[in-house]
């Protein structure tokens, strides 16, 4: 069974149109006080749930838009769709988003 995934902004898609960014953690630590113990878990503790979990992807190949969806890590498929106002704002930071926009594909 192939992934798709649905673009807020493009509708259904093939899965290769786009990048995992990691499982939503919610906010990023605050600096003040930050230790390396607290980021070292923040950025690369994740909890592998075997089952439906909050992700970021990114659009590489259509609009460029980084949006979360649920998915069921066991059956692949999306729980629901994200709507067009899901898509994140610029001024907002998906987990490896700088590293992603920066890489050449």
């Amino acid at each position: 069974m192939a992934l798709t995934i649905t673009c807020p902004v493009c509708g259904k898609r093939n899965g290769y149109e786009f990048r995992y960014g990691g499982e939503e953690k919610g906010p990023r630590p605050e600096e003040k006080d930050l230790t390396p113990e607290t980021w070292c878990d923040y950025a690369h503790m994740n909890n592998c749930v075997a089952g439906v979990q909050e992700e970021w992807w990114f659009h590489k190949d259509g609009c460029g838009s980084w949006f979360t969806i649920s998915r069921d890590t066991t059956t692949n498929l999306e729980q629901e769709a994200p709507s067009a106002s899901d898509p994140v704002a610029s001024d907002q930071v998906a987990p490896n988003q700088e590293a992603m926009n920066d890489e050449q594909v």
